[in-house]
């Protein structure tokens, strides 16, 4: 007996080490395509970025811009157009290969977003690009649907490592974004063997990334924690107001415009004329002077409001992009100004709300987290986990991601919404607020 459990052990071993062999190549392949592509989009905007600044005028194009961004997903791209929800469908329930054009179609659109002055980040971008160049290896290696989902993970993985410079976080969030409260370890190898040769590849190509430091941080005790808690608190019900005002702009936006195309065509004008009124371009884009700064010096207290607005419009018209880096935008403007009544260090605020305010609005509070200590350093990193998860419990079950689903609830008296999507379970939640308010 001892003899057979001893072989049965070493076969085992043999077949891991040829299913590790194999997604060591599988997940390296993944990590080329992303890196390059993030690369590009990296490179991409930053050369928008400072054509945009050199050339205030090309504001005054945004809506023209968002015409053709519409345009474009409507003749060409609407089987793509659902971009990252389409993605994690795919995860969930695959059956058919996600169209290659989805990569050409969101960089261009990101790239023109940014170009004429919409307030938008990268994630969202880095994703589809990831996932969508690593589905295309689905026929040529021709992987069963469960290969295919941990594929599409690795694309995740490696598209949000690469981008953000967060191999860790990138792991873990192509597990943890799926269904909150679940996490897939049957993906976890693949997945963190992509991101961290996405994230190489993408520094291969000569592109660096954001510097962000906390420069102050105490010493963890009972006061700090509390108030870590309190800011997690905040940070949480600001994720939950972005993530349902944006869908709420955009169900009135296809409510009230029902030709597409005219949709960010709209919200080009808004965000065009907001921008004459106020005199400043502070708001628009991605947006990164704005987050350095609010780690070192105090900031105006309304500037999260403001690019809270600005990217809710850009987003909920139709333009393309992603949330996270105006997240990254908002909880550290929002981290500073809490600093006028918090007794904590605004650059240790700014630091917490960088990755508290996307912990709740996107329900990663551990790629949250280990994108903080990845950031920040680890002493940082506790406060930060901290308000992470506060953050994630008072956001509820609202998310930036529609296909994203509810794999253990947050709260025990919603069980039953278990492998429910989130817009399904925010449709039964209204209708319960419906009728006991008839009654």
């Amino acid at each position: 007996m001892p003899k057979l459990k001893l072989t049965k052990s070493l076969f085992g071993q043999y077949r891991l080490l040829i299913y590790l062999a194999r997604w060591i190549v599988i997940s390296s392949m993944v990590g080329v395509l992303a890196g390059s592509a993030s690369a590009l989009l990296l490179i991409s905007l930053n050369f928008a970025t400072d054509l945009r600044d050199t050339h205030w005028w090309l504001i005054l194009l945004l809506a023209p811009a968002g015409l053709l961004v519409g345009s474009m997903y409507k003749y060409l791209g609407s089987s793509v157009e659902a971009g990252n929800n389409l993605i994690l469908e795919e995860v969930h329930d695959p059956k058919a290969t996600i169209p290659l054009r989805m990569t050409p179609l969101i960089l261009i659109g990101t790239f023109l977003t940014h170009l004429f002055g919409g307030s938008a980040g990268r994630e969202g971008t880095a994703i589809q690009t990831g996932a969508s160049m690593a589905d295309q290896l689905t026929g040529p290696l021709r992987l069963l649907p469960h290969d295919r989902r941990i594929l599409l993970m690795t694309g995740i993985s490696a598209g949000f490592a690469s981008v953000f410079g967060t191999p860790l976080a990138g792991t873990v969030f192509g597990l943890e974004v799926l269904a909150f409260g679940s996490i897939s370890y049957d993906a976890i190898a693949p997945c963190i063997i992509a991101a961290f040769v996405g994230d190489l590849v993408t520094k291969a190509w000569g592109v660096n990334h954001t510097i962000y430091s906390v420069t102050e941080i105490p010493t963890l005790n009972l006061a700090g924690i509390g108030l870590s808690m309190v800011a997690g608190a905040v940070f949480g019900l600001v994720a939950m107001a972005f993530a349902q005002t944006t869908h709420a702009v955009s169900n009135a936006a296809k409510r009230l415009i029902p030709f597409a195309p005219l949709r960010p065509f709209a919200g080009g004008i808004l965000v065009t004329l907001a921008v004459l009124l106020i005199g400043t371009t502070k708001y628009i884009g991605l947006g990164i002077p704005t987050i350095v700064a609010s780690f070192h010096s105090k900031l105006p207290a309304y500037d999260f409001a403001a690019k809270f607005l600005f990217t809710v419009v850009t987003l909920g018209s139709g333009f393309k992009g992603g949330e996270v880096t105006p997240l990254f935008y908002i909880g550290s403007t929002l981290g500073n100004a809490l600093s006028r009544i918090l007794p904590l260090p605004a650059t240790l605020l700014a630091g917490m709300g960088f990755v508290g305010v996307f912990a709740g609005a996107a329900n990663t509070p551990i790629a949250s987290t280990l994108m903080a200590v990845e950031l920040f350093g680890a002493e940082a990193g506790a406060y930060a986990g901290i308000a992470c998860v506060i953050s994630y419990l008072f956001s509820g079950h609202s998310g930036i991601y529609h296909a994203q689903r509810v794999g253990t609830s947050k709260y025990v008296e919603t069980d039953a919404d278990q492998g429910l999507s989130l817009a399904l379970v925010a449709k039964q939640q209204n209708e319960i607020e419906r009728e006991s308010t008839q009654v």
